[in-house]
């Protein structure tokens, strides 16, 4: 039995999330148990909730708080700190993914497709992120700037933790890398967790900042 992934929506034209939610509500396993209109209400709110979202899709640009900005990236440093169990999908008509470095678990432009959408949603849920082309590259650009990146704390990484990060960037699965290097699920987890420590990443998205700051993976 497939499990329901529970979607929260946060942005704050009402015509575009309504469409949102009846794109998700289309698609089996999924439910969207949350929605908001602004991102600095989003904190109080889920704490009165009974159960949680596991993805929240956010709008990069949010109505602000008062005379302060709030945005997507201010509620993704947030949702960090008080609920880090629940994931973040930005969604922007920008083509900058910054908050990929704030800690969020994928960012999509609001012109893609229905599919990708969709793709990216099942990705984050399964595998704790979503990094497409597009991102790649523009991660790549911001770093290849002087961006700041984790730095390794341990001695360097070797020739399997990079075989297992380059797959990791390829969205494949623990077991989807063991088959590939003849090696058990678990071993692959041994080997993520000695790079999340090892890079000073928090997540799968750090491990990807550092792999594209590394020149680790090829970016079309």
């Amino acid at each position: 039995m497939q499990t329901n992934i529970k979607i929260g929506l946060v942005e704050d034209q009402d015509l575009v999330r309504q469409g949102f939610k009846s794109l998700i509500l289309g698609w089996k396993d999924m439910n969207v148990i949350f929605e908001s209109e602004d991102g600095h209400s989003v904190p109080r709110k889920l704490t009165g909730l009974k159960e949680l979202p596991n993805i929240l899709l956010v709008d990069l640009q949010l109505p602000n708080k008062g005379d302060l900005i709030y945005s997507g990236a201010h509620l993704t440093m947030q949702l960090q700190q008080e609920f880090p169990q629940i994931r973040i999908l930005i969604l922007s008509v920008q083509d900058d993914p910054v908050t990929i470095e704030k800690g969020a678990h994928g960012f999509l432009s609001k012109s893609c497709s229905p599919s990708e959408l969709e793709h990216a949603i099942r990705s984050i849920h399964a595998h704790g992120s979503y990094i497409n082309e597009q991102t790649l590259r523009a991660l790549q650009g911001r770093l290849s700037h002087g961006k700041a990146t984790p730095t390794p704390k341990d001695d360097e990484l070797t020739s399997r933790e990079i075989e297992v990060l380059r797959l990791i960037c390829q969205q494949l699965t623990a077991e989807e890398i063991g088959e590939k290097l003849f090696i058990s699920a678990k071993t692959v987890n041994g080997h993520r967790n000695n790079l999340l420590q090892k890079t000073g990443s928090r997540n799968i998205t750090g491990l990807v900042m550092y792999a594209v700051k590394k020149s680790l993976v090829e970016v079309n």
